[in-house]
């Protein structure tokens, strides 16, 4: 076994031991496994939340597009860097405020229950297409450090997330993210130290990159870029802030702590977007021929280019990193959509429709949520060696058509819900219905190349692929959006019940109304400070014998400042906890259960 190999089964063991240390934490309810009871600190909670807009695509088709296109890779970025700061300002404590256990049972106090049934079949298959792109991103980086093929590497990487995933449930899932954030701060950060001197510095990228810095090659009409930017925010600020993706913020331990945790997402996004491409553009600029180097991966091969300048550049060692940084950002997103589709499943279809008048025990929804998990991954795996054999779309262009054409409808009415309030009760499927048909009308009659044959313009393949993401987002924007705004005209109040009119007027009393954590929430906050620094110190020490690797003493001085930031980081963390306390002897009140 070689030093990446160890790397990699070192990251694992880490995963397991912060499942098995979460493990009682999860185990106690059904709204432990879905969102921890709600108990989390923002530090937690912001972690997960910058994870899951952060997977293996950007290390893989982001990377290619960087190597290709230059800065223009940064606009899905900086929309979600927009989007964040909104989040902050309005939508974060909100969706705490909704006082639940998933997003469906949000859907279904703002648009009742026939909507609730409606998305939960809605959000749960468009979730698995998403883990199928952010699987097959994975696999294409780790096939080819390994060697393995594609299919082979999908069911071992696949299963290797479901496992950890099913252990410990949003505690182990919450905290494996925060750690999986470090992995992917060292990775980046010594990444981008190390391209920033290959290339000479910042300048020195801008001035020597291959085509066009801000533009690209194959670009004649900027216009395309402004209108790719423009849409990128709208599109970003819907799909960070809607009833769908809430989940993120559902499992602070209050309003307060929602907030911070949007903070610290933006905080995390702002530092990640300055550092992520340099290794991507400096490659470009000193090995061109990149994408040669794993010509097996066909015309996805330019999504290897992070891999080349780790071969090329980094000292030994720094490849399994990378490929543990590529886990964690995909088990970042797979695990935290297994356990919100458990949660959708299990609150909004089996106890409400297979058990409906029947009692059912925590411990047998806990059970039935595993399997569900399992389930869910098991499909996840299929769908991504399905995508595996796409082979005429990039990783880049496939992320883009499942988030645009498909998702983008789901997300209108889950994110103009929140504050328009008087509509008919078939608004939000309504909604989704017409934007299926506006992507379908963007699929196939006004295309890109029917908006460039009306303006008598020939535009490259890039030019028409930007074109078609803005036409999209725009659409759905306008017309979609639209539509929903104008179901407001036909809001009739004597077509509710009392009952229904009363559960929507508690929604949005509720979602102005802020969550104070309960009074024993201290002796939680110590134990997620002392399990989370204890695992962080383990994680120092694991990074801290890369210094004993045969390497340059640059490289190994690279290691130590890793490592020993990471090491301090988990000495105050361990300090701040004060004297510990043991989860065992805290009960968690029902109310806050489902508060």
């Amino acid at each position: 076994m070689n030093i990446d190999m160890w790397v990699v089964a070192g990251y694992f063991l880490l995963m397991v031991i912060i499942s098995v240390a979460f493990k009682k934490m999860a185990n106690k309810s059904a709204s432990d496994y879905f969102r921890g009871g709600g108990r989390m600190l923002w530090w937690m909670v912001g972690a997960t939340a910058f994870m899951t807009q952060f997977s293996a695509w950007t290390f893989t088709g982001a990377a290619g597009k960087a190597f290709n296109d230059g800065l223009a890779v940064t606009f899905v970025f900086l929309g979600n860097i927009f989007a964040y700061a909104i989040s902050y300002w309005w939508f974060s404590h909100r969706f705490r405020q909704m006082r639940v256990d998933t997003p469906t049972e949000g859907i279904k106090l703002r648009f009742g229950k026939t909507n609730e049934q409606f998305f939960t079949w809605a959000i749960i298959p468009l979730s698995i297409l998403n883990g199928g792109v952010w699987l097959n991103g994975l696999a294409i980086f780790v096939g080819a450090v390994f060697g393995y093929d594609m299919s082979t590497t999908i069911w071992i990487t696949g299963i290797s997330v479901l496992l950890i995933s099913l252990l410990s449930g949003a505690w182990g899932v919450v905290a494996s993210d925060f750690v999986q954030t470090l992995v992917v701060a060292v990775i980046s950060v010594a990444s981008a130290i190390v391209a920033l001197v290959a290339v000479g510095g910042p300048s020195e990228i801008v001035a020597r990159f291959p085509t066009n810095f801000v533009m690209g090659p194959d670009m004649n009409y900027g216009l395309l870029l402004v209108g790719s930017f423009l849409f990128f925010l709208v599109k970003q600020l819907q799909s960070i802030n809607n009833m769908q993706d809430s989940y993120r913020f559902l499992n602070a331990k209050d309003s307060n702590n929602a907030r911070k945790a949007s903070l610290f997402a933006l905080a995390l996004m702002i530092g990640g977007t300055l550092i992520w491409f340099i290794p991507p553009w400096a490659t470009a600029i000193l090995y061109p021929d990149a994408p040669l180097a794993h010509a097996e991966l066909g015309n996805k091969a330019s999504d290897a280019v992070y891999l080349v300048f780790a071969e090329r550049l980094m000292p030994v060692g720094t490849i399994g990193l990378l490929v543990a940084g590529l886990f964690a950002a995909t088990m970042s997103s797979m695990d935290s959509a297994l356990c919100r589709n458990a949660g959708i499943f299990v609150r909004s279809f089996w106890s409400p429709i297979i058990c409906r008048n029947k009692p059912v025990s925590e411990q047998k929804l806990l059970r039935v949520s595993q399997v569900a998990t399992v389930v869910n991954g098991i499909l996840v795996i299929f769908i991504a060696q399905l995508f595996a054999q796409l082979k005429g779309l990039s990783l880049f262009e496939l992320m883009m058509r499942v988030a645009t054409l498909l998702q983008s409808p789901i997300l209108v009415p889950l994110f103009f819900g929140m504050f328009i309030r008087k509509t008919p009760k078939w608004a939000a499927w309504g909604t989704v219905a017409f934007g299926m048909f506006v992507s379908w009308l963007i699929m196939n009659v006004f295309t890109a190349q029917w908006f460039a044959g009306l303006f008598g313009v020939t535009l490259t393949a890039r030019e028409l692929s930007e074109l078609t993401t803005t036409i999209t987002v725009a659409a759905h924007l306008v017309l979609t959006g639209g539509f929903f705004c104008a179901t407001c005209l036909f809001y009739k109040e004597e077509a509710f019940t009392p009952e229904e009119r009363q559960q929507t007027q508690k929604f949005f009393t509720d979602i102005e109304t802020p969550v104070v954590a309960e009074s024993d929430q201290d002796v939680y906050d110590r134990l997620q400070r002392n399990k989370l620094g204890q695992i962080t110190l383990m994680m120092g020490a694991g990074l801290m014998l890369m210094v004993l690797v045969p390497n340059p003493l640059w490289g190994r001085l690279l290691f130590a400042a890793c490592a020993a930031s990471i090491l301090l980081f988990g000495y105050f963390l361990k300090r701040s906890a004060g004297v510990e306390g043991s989860i065992a002897a805290v009960q968690p009140p029902l109310a806050e259960r489902v508060s």
